[in-house]
């Protein structure tokens, strides 16, 4: 199948939300992922979608582990997660247009690089979104929370905008991509750890003393790693910021505690090991963000065998 007008990188529940959402709004949508469960759900019934107000839908949607089964791709988003990505270059690597563009819209640190360097960085965008998903089962997603889709400017996204507006995305184009990248990675590395050790929804960590204290230290060690190399963050108060996002996304459980929950493997090394790596470069301690990091990991290794 080679007519998709947008590929769909991955089949976890963000995948699945945009896909969803975008076939649900006429356009024609492939999805490219490596999961045999989802992949055979999605092909045998389809996606199941619930929406923000409980409606649910079943989407049509073309799944394929074979990137030759989709050849000549001009637009892509790349929605796996962050230790997927160089499985997903290579993926990409074999079917994207030379004039197309990917577009990822992953949590942590150096996604962009590692597509970059298998596909040219003038076929690669970056953009960071607030759209929550939970995921209910291979192919099954219910929508956690609206969000904004924040794009750093790039040319050839000049013609994949247009169908994300067209499924209803609220969209906004930003000159400063790595702004972007940080605002959101220095929320993720506060809330996110913190929900997956603790197992509990966002929203909790504000009723808990001790977790909206290390919530805060957390915030505000990662912006003065922003700092540090010049990146002025989206926001002036990370602090401020980071109990606004856990207020207006109370009842979602994130994308850390899931993996947790599922036995999948985590992104913490893109989020909280990415702050740390890059307070080392410049000079600054973490040790909220250094605890954390290793805490879960700690969390989700498996014993040495003997």
């Amino acid at each position: 199948m080679s007519a998709a007008e947008v590929l769909i990188v991955g089949t976890g529940a963000l995948a699945c939300l945009f896909a969803a959402r975008l076939a649900a709004a006429g356009v024609r949508v492939a999805m490219l992922g490596s999961w045999q469960a989802a992949l055979q759900a999605i092909s045998q019934t389809g996606i199941q979608f619930t929406a923000l107000d409980g409606q649910q839908s079943v989407v049509r949607a073309f799944a394929t582990a074979d990137p030759n089964e989709v050849q000549g791709v001009q637009q892509a988003l790349v929605l796996v997660k962050s230790w997927q990505t160089e499985r997903a270059a290579r993926q990409l690597q074999g079917c994207l247009a030379e004039e197309g563009v990917v577009l990822t819209l992953q949590n942590g640190w150096g996604n962009r690089e590692i597509l970059s360097q298998s596909l040219g960085a003038e076929r690669v965008a970056l953009g960071v979104t607030t759209v929550g998903a939970t995921l209910l089962a291979p192919g099954a997603v219910r929508q956690a929370g609206e969000g904004i889709l924040s794009l750093g400017a790039q040319p050839r996204l000049g013609r994949l905008i247009p169908y994300l507006r067209q499924a209803g995305f609220q969209l906004e184009v930003r000159s400063n991509a790595e702004a972007l990248l940080w605002g959101k990675l220095v929320i993720n590395a506060a809330i996110n750890p913190l929900t997956a050790l603790l197992g509990v929804a966002n929203g909790e960590l504000l009723h808990r003393p001790t977790a909206r204290q290390l919530m805060h230290q957390a915030a505000q060690e990662a912006a003065e790693v922003a700092k540090a190399q010049g990146i002025e963050l989206p926001y002036p108060d990370p602090i401020e910021k980071v109990e606004a996002v856990a207020r207006q996304t109370a009842e979602n459980l994130s994308s850390m505690l899931q993996d947790v929950r599922r036995g999948a493997p985590t992104e913490i090394d893109a989020i909280c090991g990415a702050v740390v790596h890059a307070a080392r470069h410049v000079g600054l301690s973490t040790p909220t963000l250094e605890m954390l990091w290793l805490m879960v990991r700690a969390l989700v290794e498996q014993p040495n065998q003997p």
